[in-house]
């Protein structure tokens, strides 16, 4: 008899700045479902923007979740040490002829269309599906998407349905300068470290149905997702690196791990109020069931 399969889940922020609250409400929320089930949590590091990652982000970034006994198991994987590994799975996903160059700027997709109002979402129209190749100039490479709805069950919002034609459009798999995209290569960092649960902020959701389609070009099982509220500020917008008093820099320096921890469980439904506990204490208390599906509004006193 084949026991129940542990879940491996994993935090992957990106060093472009001082972490704030939002991301360590996903991270908390993420080592807690992985942990209350007894399985491994692991980290990587999202560095492919090679302009705007830097080395000494990802080393504060790990000291903040040290501090607050956000623990993870085995070596980090840093993203930028993967190119030959993007590499082959790109060239997989060219042979089977669903890749096309892709001349168009932001300026020229916002010339056609107004962003989506919620998410300043532009849904690709495929402008330069069918266009033959143009040698010397600067392209990305987008993936056909098929004009279908995918029915997927996310693990907090329920089922959800997306057609990724009408929805997002062909989309970027390889940057103009050479990076690789974000869909890409999650999907593939995902699948080869055996990640089996992705738990992040529900501004991803959309996220999912592309990553799924990746996925199983790529012959890979797709990871069991898991999108939570946001943490918005005063003014009910999501939180950001720009919203400096929320920055870990200026949090550790007016709290203790435990009462940001109490904080976070509090604010995602976890405990009545907010009061001191370290991780561990919050585990046994740790339950989907209890976390609130609507965003929170920061308060400062918690």
């Amino acid at each position: 008899m084949t026991g129940k399969q542990l879940p491996i889940g994993r935090f992957a922020p990106s060093p472009t700045g001082r972490m704030h609250l939002g991301n360590m409400f996903s991270a908390l929320l993420s080592w807690l479902s992985a942990r209350s089930e007894g399985g491994q949590w692991l980290l990587r590091i999202e560095d492919i923007d090679p302009v705007r990652s830097h080395a000494e982000y990802a080393r504060l970034l790990m000291d903040d979740l040290q501090w607050l006994g956000l623990s993870w198991d085995g070596t980090p994987v840093y993203q930028h040490e993967r190119d030959d590994i993007y590499t082959y799975y790109f060239n997989k996903l060219k042979e089977q002829g669903l890749t096309y160059p892709c001349y168009c700027t932001r300026a020229d997709l916002l010339a056609t269309q107004a962003p989506h109002e919620s998410d300043g979402r532009v849904v690709y129209p495929g402008t330069c599906r069918h266009l033959p190749p143009q040698p010397g100039r600067a392209a990305a490479t987008r993936l056909i998407v098929p004009d279908k709805e995918l029915i997927f069950t996310d693990g907090h919002y329920g089922e959800q349905r997306v057609n990724l034609a009408q929805q997002v459009g062909d989309f970027i798999i390889r940057r103009k300068d050479g990076a690789w995209a974000y869909q890409l290569a999650v999907v593939i960092d995902d699948a080869l470290m055996g990640v089996t649960e992705v738990v992040r902020g529900r501004d991803l959701l959309l996220s999912s149905p592309q990553q799924m389609y990746v996925a199983g070009l790529l012959h890979f099982s797709a990871p069991r997702f898991i999108h939570v509220p946001l943490l918005c500020n005063g003014a009910g917008q999501r939180l950001s690196k720009r919203d400096r008093s929320m920055g870990m820099d200026q949090l550790r320096q007016r709290y203790s791990p435990s009462e940001i921890i109490g904080m976070l469980a509090h604010a995602a439904g976890l405990l009545p109020e907010a009061m001191p506990i370290t991780t561990e204490e919050l585990l046994p208390r740790f339950a989907w069931s209890k976390v609130r599906r609507e965003d929170v509004r920061w308060e400062e006193d918690g």
